[in-house]
């Protein structure tokens, strides 16, 4: 067993399996029962609980978050009981959660008043990627600090690439998410027009994957389309939060993103329709809804 001590802060669908993941490959690993009790899988793995982040920051060398959004990383970190309240001298706080480069930069600058590193690791991959241990995983460190904490990055995911100073990491996660955006209504279309038009929308799946229309999302999401299984996954929401930042951050530096704009409007015609906790490839429903027609 490592000894090292990892506190992990952010145990939901994604996070869940990642603590499982360092439990198993035998690091101590410890979480904070702020608002929620810990997983009972995992306690019975070993995990164990402390009452606040403060608590999980003062006892731990590596501290974890994996939140949904900005606000809670910043309140994680800095909100009542918040890690900052921690010596945090000689610690490095990994956020892997998806949220604003800007505000990474900030909260790394105000950690390292205080002694402590900052590193950011958002990820890509999905639930299926969390379970497997095969998460794309964008990171933004100085690189003595990405080597320290490699080893538990090689635990729970494949494709790890350092892309450059902090903040980068959540830079490159937001282009990831424009990309999967636009391939998943590229593939709901697709697949909209050859149902509709009377072709088994199965053996077109088929073909087109055997050809230059070949992507994960189109195996993955385009099954899900087809068979309606809708159940997250990754929210609507989630992924409307990370366009948000693409698109403010579009706004700042003078960036065209016309498609990601369009892709934020399907997946707002979701939300319409109730949608909002459904798994992102549910934007097939948009397409189906103006089509007047449904491909399952």
């Amino acid at each position: 067993m490592s000894s090292l001590n990892i506190g992990f802060i952010g145990l939901g669908i994604m996070g869940a399996p990642m603590a499982s993941h360092l439990l198993n490959a035998g690091y101590k690993v410890t979480t904070s029962t702020h608002h929620k009790p810990a997983p009972s899988d995992l306690v019975d793995a070993g995990l164990t609980s402390l009452d606040t982040p403060r608590d999980v920051a003062q006892n731990n060398e590596i501290i974890i978050l994996m939140v949904p959004d900005t606000p809670q990383v910043e309140e994680v970190i800095f909100g009542p009981d918040g890690v900052n309240e921690a010596d945090l001298k000689g610690k490095i706080i990994v956020d892997m959660s998806s949220i604003s480069p800007m505000a990474t930069k900030d909260f790394a600058a105000r950690i390292k008043k205080q002694g402590g590193d900052y590193i950011d690791a958002p990820v890509s991959g999905g639930e299926l990627g969390a379970k497997n241990a095969a998460l794309s995983i964008m990171v933004g460190a100085a690189p003595e600090s990405f080597e320290k904490v490699k080893p538990l990055f090689e635990v729970m995911g494949k494709n790890i690439i350092r892309i450059g100073e902090v903040g980068d990491g959540q830079t490159c996660k937001v282009a990831n998410q424009i990309a999967v955006a636009l391939t998943i209504q590229a593939v709901a279309e697709s697949l909209t027009f050859a149902s509709k038009a009377g072709a088994d929308v199965e053996r077109v799946r088929e073909a087109l994957l055997g050809g230059l229309a070949q992507s994960k999302i189109l195996e993955v999401h385009g099954e899900r389309m087809i068979k309606r299984t809708f159940d997250p996954g990754f929210r609507i929401e989630l992924h409307q939060k990370d366009l948000n930042l693409a698109l403010s951050g579009a706004h700042e530096i003078g960036v065209a993103l016309p498609n990601t704009a369009n892709a934020q409007q399907m997946f707002n015609v979701c939300r319409a329709a109730g949608g909002k906790g459904w798994d992102h490839s549910a934007l097939v429903r948009a397409i189906e809804i103006m089509s007047h027609h449904e491909i399952g």
